[in-house]
């Protein structure tokens, strides 16, 4: 199953990001517990933003994830960068 780095690059409203924050925490622990995302969390520094990193069948299925994620329903994701990402070393490798 293919692995996906994903940067999100937030909008200015620290309000909005602030009250919908525990769902969209709570939406990505599930995605956690059902294996398709193995970490996530935001930048300490330079632009707000995060980054996440999945395994899901596809670029499809990844699409389908950020979609119903209440941070991009609430238009706070400004900007989303998504590679496919190689794990060749470390405890997310398949090897």
């Amino acid at each position: 199953m293919p692995t996906y780095a994903v940067r999100y690059t937030y909008d200015e409203r620290t309000d909005v990001r602030d009250a919908v924050r525990p769902e969209h925490r709570d939406y990505l622990r599930g995605l956690a517990d059902q294996g398709l995302l193995l970490g996530s969390g935001p930048f300490t520094d330079g632009d707000p933003g995060a980054l996440l990193v999945f395994r899901t069948d596809d670029r499809d299925a990844l699409a389908a994830l950020l979609a119903a994620d209440p941070f991009a329903r609430e238009g706070i994701v400004a900007a989303t960068d998504v590679r496919g990402w190689d794990v060749v070393i470390g405890p997310w490798s398949q090897v």
